[in-house]
């Protein structure tokens, strides 16, 4: 498939905000990157600014985990006939491969966003509460889970959280909490989901 001049924009920005910084990247170096003449103006005439295609690019990536988000969820009773452990770890890994998938989005976010709280705030809405929600919506709909009271979106903040943080413990410290390989994660993140089949709520005090 012909990648558009505009896609290539906005998929060369991203690389090299993530590497080099938002305020560190010239439109002429985009230009470069993206197969343009650099400083010839090729980008202002698919984006108004440098901004304009960093929004773009967050925009791209939320749409594309709806269609993520929708199609798991689709998929998932596909799955019901596996075990839940195995289910579980399918779940872990494809939060894992998630967050490989964006992890030059996550990197300007924690490098440069704060100059752009509107564009955090799509992120946050558009991406993050989005993924925990179907987090949330796969395990009340697992068979096993039927009829549970459980708080899920807590529960999917605790799962989620966990997966997000093993991978972001990687990334920056090029190496994982404790040197615990990404097998034994997933095999004990499924474990604590096999734990709430069993888990008795005691009522808060």
């Amino acid at each position: 498939m012909t990648t558009s001049t505009r896609e290539r924009i906005v998929s060369e920005s991203l690389r090299l905000f993530a590497d080099r910084g938002y305020a560190a990247t010239s439109v002429a170096e985009i230009e470069a990157a993206a197969g343009l003449s650099p400083g010839a103006g090729g980008l202002y005439r698919h984006f108004r600014s440098k901004e304009e295609v960093l929004a773009s690019a967050i925009r791209e990536h939320i749409e594309r985990t709806r269609r993520q988000i929708s199609d798991v969820l689709t998929q998932a009773t596909a799955y019901e006939e596996r075990p839940l452990d195995v289910r579980l770890r399918m779940t872990c890994h494809a939060g894992l491969a998630k967050m490989r998938e964006e992890q030059d989005l996550i990197r300007v976010l924690f490098r440069d966003l704060d100059q752009f709280p509107n564009l955090v705030a799509e992120m946050r809405e558009g991406i993050v509460n989005p993924l925990y929600d179907g987090i949330a919506t796969w395990l009340s709909a697992q068979p096993e889970f039927a009829g549970s009271d459980e708080d899920w979106p807590a529960v999917a903040a605790i799962l989620g959280g966990a997966v997000v943080n093993y991978w972001l413990a990687n990334e920056a410290m090029y190496e994982p909490p404790t040197r615990i390989d990404e097998k034994r994660f997933v095999e004990s993140w499924a474990r604590l989901g096999l734990g709430l089949v069993h888990l008795e709520r005691t009522p808060a005090t």
